[in-house]
């Protein structure tokens, strides 16, 4: 155990500006897990296998009352090689589906973690809903403002858990940032900057369409997506940076930096919001979303700054990703390595210096356990029925999707728009046109409540 610990610190602290709170060798689930009474057992479908829906239901799986008993993906190679990974671990091999509704409809299924591309997450989780099960949903939650505003009435109107994969909620150094900001010290916080800097997004070349692989039913990886020729580029991890699919680094690690942002300031909506950017990086190849992103809002008694640049590390305070709470006394800069303060200094003149205005805090790392202790908190939730408990309930998720969004509408729209929280809208009809996305392919936008 202890070999096993080590090597999850390790582990954690070299995965933590990748996006990975840790990674868990698959091999030793056999090791972990406990025998546990039929009565006891959680059973968990996963929908979407690749990516990050793998590392959640990996976490659930060192939970030995977690059974895995279905796996669904478009993707049969993707099941095939997953259901290869989880029988090294001593779990046998989960029933396959390609359509998750069918999945939905097993009855032997309590939970379903949706993995899937954005674009998706809106019906999965509303069918799952009306399915009658609970949901550990991906971030961000939706692909548009309005599929956000129909999941959190889906959830709000009904008794299921609904966890929301922003893990950094549960990572303990991120818990005690938010104290000390919430502590007051650092003063009035007029600027809260949100950053990523991803030097390991390279060029997307231009690729020409080609036929569907074997094994991948392409249909159903479009779903209410607008119907295209399978091109490489859109599929599997790069369907992030297509408009389609998702929205880009604003989305992707937006969603998880800009949550942060949200949280130490108490705020949700902002009262305007304005972008520049584009493809400066790589003007010409196959991505949609721009590599370089500059947006501001105005929250009314401070502003928020969110800025990403592909193909670069060097962000704010040498970090390439992160939060900073620029206050009157002092800055908190706080990112997945760790936190620290840095002080103001007293100046009455300006050529007087009296000293720091609060004393710095050195860095204090984290140890990369979040991701563990946001499945851990969402099943005690499923176990209590306690949603109170949820360290990223719905709205968490709801918040931080909407305020990216926001972002990505005032980039397409290149004007400041003035953003009405009571009516959900815009002072731009522009605008306005971007807050829903079409479904196409004979797709349903969900019902309401």
């Amino acid at each position: 155990m202890n070999t096993r610990r080590q090597f999850v610190k390790r582990s954690s602290l070299g995965m933590a500006g990748l996006g990975a709170s840790f990674m868990f060798p698959i091999e030793m689930l056999a090791s972990i897990r406990r025998t546990i009474s039929p009565n006891d057992k959680i059973q968990v479908g996963l929908i979407g296998c690749n990516g990050m829906g793998f590392s959640d239901l990996s976490s659930m799986l060192q939970n030995s009352e977690v059974e895995v008993v279905a796996l669904c993906d478009v993707d049969e190679n993707v099941l095939r090689e997953k259901t290869a990974e989880l029988e090294k671990g001593g779990i046998k091999k989960p029933k396959w589906y390609s359509d998750y509704r069918k999945l939905l409809e097993d009855k032997d299924i309590d939970i379903a973690i949706i993995g899937t591309p954005d674009h998706w997450h809106c019906l999965q989780l509303t069918d799952a809903i009306d399915a009658g099960k609970d949901v550990y949903c991906e971030k961000p939650i939706a692909n548009s403002v309005g599929e956000s505003q129909a999941m959190l009435a889906k959830v709000n109107a009904s008794d299921r858990m609904v966890q929301i994969g922003q893990w950094q909620r549960s990572e303990p150094h991120f818990v005690d940032a938010i104290n000390y900001v919430h502590s007051g010290k650092l003063g009035q916080i007029r600027l809260v900057k949100a950053w990523a800097y991803q030097g390991w997004m390279q060029s997307i070349p231009v690729l020409p369409n080609s036929p569907v692989p074997s094994g991948v039913d392409y249909a159903m990886w479009l779903g209410p997506a607008q119907s295209r020729p399978f091109n490489a580029n859109r599929f599997h991890f790069n369907f992030r940076w297509y408009w389609d699919y998702a929205g880009g680094l604003m989305t992707d690690w937006g969603v998880h930096m800009i949550d942060y942002a949200l949280f130490g300031m108490k705020a949700s909506d902002p009262k305007s919001v304005m972008a520049m950017g584009g493809k400066f990086a790589y003007p010409d190849d196959a991505a949609e979303t721009p590599d370089t992103l500059q947006t501001i809002y105005d929250f009314g008694d401070f502003s928020l700054l969110w800025e990403h640049a592909t193909g670069i590390d060097g962000g704010n305070y040498g970090r390439n990703h992160g939060v900073a709470f620029i206050g009157n006394n002092g800055t908190l800069v706080l990112d997945r390595g760790g936190w620290e303060v840095i002080p103001e200094h007293d100046r009455p003149h300006w050529s007087k210096d009296l000293g720091p205005k609060i004393e710095p805090v050195p860095l204090q790392k984290g140890i990369g356990q979040g991701l563990g202790l946001h499945t851990k908190n969402f099943l005690e939730a499923v176990k209590t029925r306690d949603a109170s408990i949820l360290k990223a309930p719905i709205k968490v998720g709801y918040d931080a999707a909407m305020v990216s969004h926001l972002g990505n509408i005032a980039y397409k729209t290149g004007e400041r728009l003035f953003w009405d929280a009571e009516n959900k809208k815009f002072n731009n009809a522009k605008a306005d046109a971007l807050l829903t996305k079409e479904y196409h392919n004979g797709w349903k936008f969900p019902k309401m409540g």
